[in-house]
């Protein structure tokens, strides 16, 4: 094996690595492929030049190892692949009192088996439970949640 081959192998292995490590979520084949061509990369170095060739190749590995990982921990590569942005959407918490069960109210969108409805001047989620509901169809409450209510067609 040439010295060019043992290269090449490491340099797929870091490779294959940091494409895991940035890219690829959890262990993947490009995580266990990278790990195995550097130890075949450095496997082949200790076989074909000696504990001399082989202890040399396995501390390069290391110290460009260590390179790529303090780079790319100051490069800003870490605030480049974070969600910087803040989440201000709210759950619509309807007033305990202005619906109870029993009530009446209108589809405003068509339940299916989710959707919007009208009871007593307040628009809230409403569900209805294994059956699809046309807009516009009179509903009676059933249950009350904080956000959502179960209702049923009004017959």
């Amino acid at each position: 094996m040439s010295l060019t081959i043992i290269i090449l192998l490491i340099i797929l292995g870091l490779f294959l690595l940091i494409l895991e490590f940035f890219v690829l979520p959890g262990v993947t084949f490009a995580g266990v492929g990278g790990a195995l061509f550097i130890g075949a990369g450095i496997f082949m170095a200790y076989k074909n030049y000696g504990s001399v060739g082989g202890n040399t190749t396995l501390i390069a590995t290391i110290v460009v190892a260590l390179f790529v990982i303090v780079w790319s921990l100051r490069s800003g590569t870490w605030k480049k692949l974070m969600l910087t942005s803040a989440v201000d959407g709210q759950v619509e918490v309807k007033d305990d009192s202005a619906i109870s069960v029993g009530d009446e109210g209108t589809a405003i969108t068509r339940l299916n088996p989710v959707g919007k409805a009208l009871v007593n001047g307040v628009t809230i989620e409403a569900r209805c439970p294994g059956n699809f509901v046309d807009s516009n169809t009179r509903l009676e409450v059933t249950k009350v949640f904080k956000t959502y209510i179960i209702v049923k067609p009004k017959i």
